[in-house]
């Protein structure tokens, strides 16, 4: 195997806090290896175009609480293409890069697995996304940070519920995973919660809220992903019980900013060292997570199959849904 001096790292798809807490890890343990290390801006594009920068680790120190991603994001069309992925090849041989970290979804992830066909240049990934959804790691990147968002919106929200004896029906991110709707919904006391995952869990909305009284407020919690939807759900519960008094809220991109919890600045540090000291101890196209709390390494064809909620919240949805 070719002896690793160069680095580059980028960050693709959705932001997500703790993404400047990976880069600090990343680029401390490079610089304590001795190797150089430079950042492509903005995803698969700034690979294309030759967007790079050189990363101090004492400057991404400074931001290690600092939401979004310091290197910026995006998604890239030309990518997807054979084409855009030969330049970015050439990219990375012009700029003599040895081994390449991505920090993003099961999206980036993908392309990495797409571009391991042509480059047989090492690849890591570390798994930034809001929505929890990727195999191989208990927790992704930005999880925690958007469920305490979630959470502390929801808690706002129901102070307004209560006074008004409200339905309030709340979308939280989560594409087509139901995690950030699970813990945030647990967590406030929600009395519905909608997911992707489950096609039971509208009729026993319907149940209740059929029922409603309005001597109190009734909070649901909609996964933006969920099969419904928050204006369906709303209107068939206003079909069954026309008298409520309903409103709808979308948490939306609230739920991607703001500062980083603790947890994700110590994951961020933790996964973007153990990325370079994987690529230096020869592996690649794997995603570096943590399961059961100890480093684990996954190759990326397993960390983007399709990801179901695990049995033990099935079953806790159960308890707290009846």
């Amino acid at each position: 195997m070719k002896t690793i001096k160069h680095i580059g790292v980028f960050t693709s798809g959705g932001d997500s806090p703790g993404m400047n807490a990976a880069l600090h890890g990343v680029a401390k343990t490079a610089e304590m290896n001795n190797l150089r290390l430079s950042g492509f801006k903005k995803g698969y594009e700034g690979l294309i175009d030759g967007d790079l920068v050189q990363l101090d680790s004492s400057q991404l120190k400074k931001n290690v609480h600092r939401g979004g991603t310091l290197l910026k994001t995006a998604r890239s069309k030309r990518f997807l293409t054979l084409e855009g992925r030969q330049r970015a090849m050439q990219i990375l041989e012009m700029n003599k890069v040895d081994a390449l970290i991505a920090i993003g979804g099961d999206g980036t992830f993908k392309g990495l697995l797409a571009f391991s066909e042509i480059c047989d240049l090492p690849f890591l990934g570390i798994p930034g996304t809001i929505d929890n959804d990727l195999a191989g790691t208990d927790f992704t990147l930005g999880f925690d940070s958007a469920v305490n968002t979630a959470i502390e919106n929801i808690d706002k929200i129901r102070d307004t519920a209560e006074s008004h004896n409200r339905i309030f029906l709340i979308e939280v991110m989560g594409r087509d995973c139901g995690y950030i709707a699970i813990h945030s919904g647990l967590g406030t006391g929600a009395d519905a919660i909608l997911i992707p995952e489950s096609g039971h869990d509208f009729i026993q909305l319907l149940e209740k809220a059929g029922s409603y009284d309005r001597e109190e407020a009734f909070v649901v919690i909609v996964s933006e992903g969920d099969e419904l939807g928050v204006e369906p759900a709303a209107k068939k519960i206003k079909e069954i019980n026309p008298e409520v008094d309903l409103r709808i809220a979308k948490l939306g991109h609230v739920q991607r900013g703001g500062n980083a919890s603790a947890f994700d600045r110590m994951l961020g540090i933790r996964l973007g060292t153990a990325a370079v000291e994987a690529l230096l101890h020869g592996r690649k196209n794997v995603m570096a997570g943590i399961l059961n709390n100890q480093l684990s390494l996954t190759p990326f064809d397993q960390v983007v199959k399709e990801h179901q909620v695990n049995d033990e919240l099935r079953s806790l949805l159960k308890i707290f849904g009846s």
